[in-house]
């Protein structure tokens, strides 16, 4: 992998067109109908772990999103969709990305991240499978990961996810 320079911030309002358009290219036009669409859906992302990477000439090359959900009584982070433009992927762009949520949200308090996605692809960043937390269906359970953001977060942590606001 060749890793590359790239410019990395927080989502501002005048990206979200442009991120929502790389968002349509990288996944199948009825991404809004996966159950972690279901969990998102009028709540509002967490606007610091929301990021944009661009190259020097301000080009996006990769974003992500963050949401606030709810496992029982925890508070967890849902980390996704994470998104590379098809021309710059296999720069580094996407562990970027990951490597500066993890940092942040760590650095502002969260304990617990989650996500939905290949375990041989997100182990390399520390995530396992979540055998006890429990998506919406039809979600692949052996594909609900997570990564303790402190030592023992998701020891006790079980149920289904459900919205901050049910």
């Amino acid at each position: 992998m060749q890793q590359v320079a790239m410019n990395l911030a927080t989502e501002e309002t005048s990206d979200w067109w442009e991120v929502e358009a790389l968002y349509d290219l990288c996944f199948a036009p009825g991404r809004s109908a996966l159950s972690s669409y279901r969990l998102r859906e009028g709540i509002d992302p967490i606007a610091a772990l929301c990021l944009t990477a661009r190259d020097d000439n301000g080009i996006l090359a990769g974003a992500v999103r963050n949401w606030p959900v709810r496992i029982g009584q925890w508070d967890a982070i849902l980390l996704g969709p994470i998104a590379v433009h098809p021309t710059r992927q296999g720069e580094g762009v996407a562990s970027l990305l990951m490597q500066r949520c993890l940092d942040l949200a760590r650095a502002d308090g969260w304990h617990r991240l989650m996500l939905v996605g290949d375990a041989p692809y997100y182990a390399r960043f520390g995530f396992d499978r979540l055998a006890d937390v429990i998506m919406p269906q039809p979600t692949n359970p052996d594909r609900v990961l997570g990564i303790a953001l402190t030592p023992g977060a998701w020891d006790a942590v079980h149920g289904p996810v459900s919205r901050t606001d049910d």
